[in-house]
Order: structure tokens, then sequence, then C-alpha cells
């Protein structure tokens, strides 16, 4: 093995070693981390764009992203996730699930259902809770802005879907 290899090799166990250290050194034995899980969905038609809230119990707010899909996905199965609408925005919040420690459904309501009252915004599903990944599917008439971001206290995931 040239020199240069074993440098490089050497170069990465350091830092695998390090990251190791410094996540042990992060997270005390026996802490625990709440991960804010689903309780309901609500839905709203407001001027000019159709709400969706994800109401999550208290814990550290999830990050949150979305993306314009050709179809949605469950998650982690990858089958495809059937749903009233023209096209869809898959959006996922982590850390989050729609379940406790004990793996019982923290969500009573449907997986799937349509939402009459919004202008856009056609259905509404949950398609994914995995590690901490909860994903939820919007199939809307047409594409226009979305606007996603967390409130605290309660925590939530609000989307805003422009109508």
């Amino acid at each position: 093995m040239s020199r240069p290899v074993r440098r490089a090799l050497a170069a990465v166990v350091l830092l695998l070693a390090g990251s190791a250290a410094a996540t042990a050194a992060a997270a005390p034995a026996g802490a625990t981390t709440t991960l804010p899980a689903l309780t309901n969905i609500r839905t709203g038609a407001n001027p000019g764009f159709d709400r969706v809230v994800l109401d999550l119990t208290a814990g550290t707010a999830p990050g949150v992203s979305y993306q314009l899909v050709d179809e949605l996905t469950a998650d982690p199965s990858g089958e495809i996730v059937w749903l009233t609408g023209q096209y869809f925005i898959n959006v996922s919040a982590t850390p989050a699930a729609a379940h406790d420690d004990a793996g019982a459904p923290t969500y009573p309501g449907p997986q799937k259902f349509r939402t009459r009252n919004l202008r856009n915004v056609m259905a509404v599903a949950v398609t994914g809770d995995f590690e901490g990944h909860l994903t939820v599917g919007l199939g809307v008439r047409s594409r226009t802005t979305v606007n996603v971001f967390t409130l605290t206290a309660p925590n939530r995931v609000v989307i805003d879907v422009a109508s």
C-alpha cells in the first residue's frame, strides 16, 4: 500500500473515531429525546391559500421540507399511495413520528382523507412513519406556491398551498 493511501486511511479512521467520541459525549447515558408525535391534521381555507396543519406533541421542533412529485410513495415500502389530485406535494418532518414508544398510533384520524372545503388541496395522506421520519402527501389541483414551516408552543407543521 502506498504512503498517500495509508495516510488517507489513517485520516478516515481518526475522523470516524473522533465523530464517534463526540456523539457519545453529546448524548449522556440514560438521556432520551422525545420525538414529536402527530396527534391531529387540520385543514382550512384562507384568502389566497389553503392551509394544512399537522399538530404534534411536545419535543424538539422538527425540520421540514417538501418536494413536488409525480406520485406519492409509502415510506419505507416504496409502494405507490393513490390519492386524489392532479399534482402531488410530499412533505417530510424529521425528527417526528405518528406512533408512541410502544408502537401505538398517536394519530387517531384516517390515513387518507378528501378536503372538500379547500380550493386547491384535494386530499391529504400520511404516507410514512419510519425511523423518526414522518411524511405526509397532498394531492392538489394545480401547481402553485408552497410554503412549509414549523411553529412551537405547541409544535405544529404548517403547509400553505396557494389557491
